[in-house]
């Protein structure tokens, strides 16, 4: 007999890799970002409920659930790293603008030759 936390951590692991291989657009993303935390925090309650002693059944079940949450860190990282880049990528698109608007802001002044006879 598996436990009911564990089979519990299973659909919640399911549900956290479906939510992460999906296509999100930029409107989406925060209602998809809320829905990854509370998923998280629900396997976080899950956790103390999974504890030694297993069963054999539970063993296999346990190694299951192992190859699930590689799958899900990977596809975690991936959404972050897709996060992280659009963020830089806005961040560039504003230094250009600001560029665009203003070429001579970001002049270095190190060098400079300065007349002090005037």
């Amino acid at each position: 007999m598996i436990r009911p936390a564990m089979i519990a951590w299973r659909e919640v692991t399911e549900k956290l890799i479906a939510l992460t291989t999906s296509e999100t657009s930029e409107e989406q993303r925060d209602a998809v970002i809320s829905s990854i935390e509370g998923f998280l925090d629900s396997r976080d309650k899950l956790q103390p409920h999974i504890a030694a002693p297993f069963t054999s059944e539970e063993e296999a079940f346990g190694n299951e659930l192992i190859a699930l949450e590689v799958d899900v860190e990977k596809k975690l990282a991936l959404f972050t790293k897709q996060i992280k880049m659009n963020l830089s990528e806005s961040q560039s698109k504003k230094d250009h603008m600001k560029n665009y608007i203003n070429p001579y802001s970001n002049v270095a002044r190190d060098g400079t030759f300065y007349d002090t006879k005037q």
